[in-house]
């Protein structure tokens, strides 16, 4: 068998430990926040270069984080990070000038995946809705990462959260019609393309986005395409953590590097999540390419597959070529690489699309704009996994 470059394999990290320090009592948010289409005055790559880098009191100060519950009460957690220095591999990644405008680049090469066949199996399944009008990604059976600005706009939690629900795509109506529409569940029930899909991404993406897979049997008129459509399996969020570097004020030019979120699910989804992953560089890959799938606004009620190079890259933050619109935000963006000593390829999120921004280039008020991602880090890796786990010694290898 032919040996895979290292560069095709997922590579190992050693994860910092983010511990919990304290937890205080805040008094309840006044949920009087309302949902922006596009961030502006970002401080973006060009502009963080001329940061200086944050000390470990600064980085646990940003990790720190508030956690709301459904019931509206709210919590200050503060942590501690240690083992920062195993992260020096962990270095400043050159980027390279190219860049493209617009949250849509010429030709809209985004691919409505419409039908169930596709939409409700993995790596479409992970993909949920948000109902403040974002969309996540299900990072374990109950937990789905999304964008901190889908829950708070830096100053207050959303209106809407208090009642926060998450929306995970299911298969329509039980009541069919007659046996096309039972055979077509059956069908959509089929577990064994999981593994078809994981040796061959391409044919499977490359097919849902070409919407003639699925619909090519007998040439189904309109209402029998429509009924393949999948709904929502709405749930309710138990809790919701967004990290303290978001909140204005506290993080200064580094907030958009904490544009994320979890929020834990009253109950456990039985959709195959998707896991976490590290990279250190994605424009080093032979690929050099991101994924992302999500609920864009101008496509209501379908999922929305698009996949494109990155333009430029820091530590924290990707600029990227995804035609994407308001909706999408919160969606986790992933590759698909080899895993370590084994054959078999696997997706993870190394990303979470923060969506169309207007970016502060030159710290003078000039303004370019950006569809920008929030990659995750070592420390961002162990800061979730402590969410998702209760401690982030479970994940100390990414």
């Amino acid at each position: 068998s032919q040996k895979v470059p290292t560069t095709y394999t997922w590579p190992q990290w050693k994860v910092p430990l983010v511990r919990k320090r304290r937890t205080v009592p805040l008094s309840s948010p006044s949920f009087s926040a309302h949902p922006q289409p596009e961030l502006s005055g970002t401080c973006g790559i060009e502009c963080q270069r001329r940061l200086p880098s944050p000390s470990l009191e600064d980085l646990e100060q940003f990790l720190s984080y508030e956690t709301v519950y459904e019931n509206g009460t709210r919590t200050f957690t503060s942590i501690s990070v240690q083992g920062l220095n195993e992260m020096t591999a962990w270095s400043r990644n050159a980027s390279s000038s190219s860049r493209h405008k617009r949250e849509v680049y010429g030709t809209d090469t985004r691919f409505t995946i419409a039908d169930k066949q596709f939409s409700t199996k993995y790596p479409f399944s992970t993909s949920v809705k948000v109902s403040t009008g974002c969309s996540g990604v299900l990072v374990s059976p109950k937990h789905v990462l999304t964008a901190a600005h889908c829950i708070h706009d830096g100053k207050d939690y959303l209106d809407g959260v208090q009642k926060l629900r998450v929306g995970i795509l299911k298969e329509k109506s039980r009541r069919g019609k007659g046996g096309r529409e039972r055979g077509g569940r059956r069908k959509g029930r089929r577990r064994k393309g999981d593994t078809a899909q994981d040796d061959g991404q391409e044919k499977e993406e490359n097919g849902g986005k070409g919407r003639g897979k699925g619909k090519s049997r007998k040439n189904r008129n309109r209402r029998s395409v429509e009924s393949e459509k999948p709904s929502f399996r709405w749930t309710r969020v138990k809790k919701t953590q967004v990290p303290k570097g978001w909140f204005k004020g506290v993080s200064g030019g580094l907030a958009a590097d904490y544009d994320y979120a979890v929020l834990e699910l009253k109950k456990s989804s039985k959709v195959k999540h998707m896991d976490l992953g590290v990279i250190s560089s994605v424009k080093k890959l032979p690929a050099g390419r991101i994924h992302f799938s999500g609920f864009d606004d101008d496509r209501p009620g379908n999922l929305v597959y698009r996949f494109c190079s990155v333009s430029e890259e820091s530590n924290d933050l990707l600029y990227q070529y995804c035609d994407a619109k308001p909706g999408s935000s919160g969606s986790g963006v992933y590759i698909r690489l080899k895993e370590p000593g084994k054959k078999k390829w696997k997706r993870k999120i190394i990303g979470v699309f923060s969506g169309h921004q207007w970016v502060d280039v030159n710290g003078d008020g000039t303004q370019q704009d950006y569809n920008v991602a929030v990659r995750i880090t070592p420390l961002k890796y162990a800061q979730i996994c402590n969410w998702v786990h209760g401690d982030s010694g479970a994940c100390q290898v990414a």
